[in-house]
């Protein structure tokens, strides 16, 4: 996976970013509705040289916290603390709590995937005998009509040819079935292992990087965040947990993938009556704009080589997780001192 594409999210477009526009907005409506009842108050203590001086003063540090960067960045930091405690009350927004949810999610679609693999090798065993057994329907047939012929009894022969005819018309739309149903099958084999990586990926980067949050945020006091902000240098607890929260959006895009593609490949599958030898196209046509789409962010460029794979499934080959030799997520927390 390409870790520039896992830009983390400025914090106007995290949750807290929004509570904060709102809480900024309410600000600014107040601000303005006390500076009009309070206007004449104002005008008054300015007739004051006492309190004019300190009006001055007030004004003269404004302007100065306006002017300076430093300053700002360092309201900016104070209120951007604020809003996340403030949104923090009311959603889960801890990059560590949602990853952990992200966690139980994944578990939980790998057993309905692993379900759903063996309920498709099923029907295509069972596919795969109707395409047999009509197989030897036809050349039984063929022999029949072609016996007719020999004793001259033209209405058995074209009767045994049509129907051999229909048999192998038939097959050629369940052999079209059965090439739908490998792609199916190997797409899902392939989501399944690499969902099993994922997962695991993920459990070990929660469980690690929750310990070096601790001792980050240990070793990170508010004060000395504050501190970092004046002197214009990043603040590690903020960069970390910014990786954190690129992370579960990561993992969430592919949640919802995994989950779109299941629900497609249920559709596409209870569309099929294998017992009568009958299929709606909706499930064909579902399966075939999934393959039409982009890039699969599960599968990578590994999707355009599955849709296209010639060879014959085996269906009796295990399902084998190949271990990635390094977790896909490491270089985000590569941080510069």
């Amino acid at each position: 996976m390409d870790n520039n594409s896992l830009k983390p999210k400025t914090f106007w477009k995290r949750p807290e970013g929004k509570t904060g526009m709102l809480f900024m907005g309410l600000l600014g409506a107040g601000g303005l509705y006390g500076l009009y009842k309070v206007l004449p108050f104002l005008i008054t203590i300015v007739e004051n040289t006492l309190y004019l001086g300190v009006l001055l003063a007030v004004l003269g540090a404004l302007i100065y916290i306006v002017l300076d960067p430093k300053m700002r960045n360092l309201i900016f930091y104070m209120y951007k603390s604020f809003m996340r405690w403030l949104t923090g009350l009311f959603i889960q927004i801890d990059p560590i709590g949602i990853l952990k949810s992200y966690i139980e999610d994944l578990h939980d679609n790998l057993k309905k995937m692993n379900k759903q693999i063996a309920s498709l090798k099923g029907q295509m065993k069972r596919l795969q005998t109707i395409i047999y057994d009509n197989k030897k329907n036809i050349n039984n047939n063929l022999k029949l009509a072609s016996a007719a012929k020999e004793r001259d009894k033209k209405g058995i022969m074209i009767l045994k040819s049509r129907k051999a005819g229909r048999l192998k018309e038939s097959n050629m739309k369940l052999d079209e079935l059965y090439k739908k149903m490998e792609i199916l099958y190997r797409v899902l084999v392939k989501m399944y292992e690499n969902s099993e990586i994922l997962l695991e990926d993920i459990e070990d980067q929660v469980m690690v990087k929750e310990q070096e949050r601790k001792a980050v945020r240990a070793g990170h006091s508010a004060m000395k965040s504050a501190m970092n902000i004046i002197a214009g240098n990043n603040d590690k607890k903020e960069m970390f947990d910014r990786a954190l929260e690129a992370i579960a959006d990561d993992v969430s895009m592919k949640i919802g993938e995994m989950e779109r593609f299941m629900e497609m490949s249920n559709n596409f599958m209870d569309s099929i009556d294998l017992q009568n030898g009958i299929f709606e196209e909706e499930g064909l046509e579902l399966l075939e704009k999934w393959e039409n789409e982009g890039v699969s962010l599960i599968l990578g460029n590994q999707k355009d080589l599955l849709v296209h794979d010639q060879h014959s499934v085996d269906l009796d080959a295990p399902i084998v997780k190949t271990k990635t030799q390094n977790n896909q997520y490491s270089d985000l927390f590569n941080f510069e001192d």
